[in-house]
């Protein structure tokens, strides 16, 4: 059984910084491409980046301000992120996905307040 376990989500002011985690069980860490989607209330989850091999997209809501990395050492994808406005709240999932299958972790709740 595959296991997404996120971490590092919390309160923090506009154009502050946050760095969300997620680790994989399992051996399938360099099979999937990784993505990190957010979901804000009364609005549908969408994309905000996501890391295949050696290509990375991002959402134009987030570039130049996030960045999506991986440690393969570690089995864990992060999700570095800078100069948050208020409209970047909200919970941040985690995703593997190869082919047909794929997984998600639990989600995050990102709020960005003064």
């Amino acid at each position: 059984q595959v296991q997404l376990v996120e971490s590092g989500g919390g309160l923090v002011q506009p154009g502050g910084s946050l760095r969300l985690s997620c680790m994989s069980s399992g051996s399938i860490f360099n099979l999937y491409s990784k993505g990190w989607y957010r979901q804000a209330p009364g609005k549908q989850r969408e994309l905000v980046a996501t890391k295949g091999g050696l290509t990375t997209n991002y959402a134009d809501s987030v570039k130049g301000r996030f960045t999506i990395s991986t440690d393969s050492a570690k089995n864990t994808v992060y999700l570095q992120m800078d100069s948050l406005k208020p409209e970047d709240t909200a919970v941040y999932y985690c995703n593997f996905v190869r082919r047909d299958t794929q997984y998600w972790g639990q989600g995050t709740q990102v709020t960005v307040s003064s």
